[in-house]
């Protein structure tokens, strides 16, 4: 170890660990977006029945035929159906959502066990290198004391 600079025998598992977690952060942030834009596709689904509701109400209210009043009457019950079918994606996409957190949680753990473990032997490696250089530099000392007492 005279002087040699450390090296860290799983670089390569730590590199991968460390690429492993920015594809799972990139895997969460497209879980994220998927699931805003879901919940704007929820909104959008209960405005939409809100809307239906009020013109069914609007045609209860005029003198309407029944043919339009059963046409109102079956769009209102296709956009609570489509409603209802947005809220059931948003609960798969809410699903996805914490699986990605979770696998991002487990790579980010797993990348920090090896880079307390490169610490570790970064710090062990400079202690060696140390002792080495403090043994070398006291027998540098004792030759010349011995060179100055003969």
């Amino acid at each position: 170890m005279n002087g040699s600079s450390f090296r860290f025998r799983l670089e390569r598992v730590r590199a991968l660990r460390e690429r492993r977690e920015d594809a799972a952060k990139e895997e969460l942030a497209g879980a994220m977006l998927r699931h805003r834009r879901c919940e704007e596709e929820v909104q959008v689904a209960a405005d939409r029945i809100a809307n239906a509701r009020a013109a069914h109400l609007d045609a209860t209210k005029a003198t309407s035929r029944a043919t339009d009043l059963l046409a109102h009457q079956a769009y209102l019950e296709r956009a609570e159906r489509a409603h209802q079918a947005t809220r059931q994606n948003l609960q798969r996409h809410e699903l996805e959502l914490a699986q990605r957190r979770d696998a991002l949680t487990q790579a980010a753990q797993e990348r920090q066990a090896l880079e307390r473990l490169k610490e570790n032997r970064r710090v062990e490696h400079e202690r060696e290198v140390a002792r080495q250089e403090g043994l070398m530099l006291d027998e540098i000392a004792l030759n010349g004391y011995r060179r100055n007492a003969a």
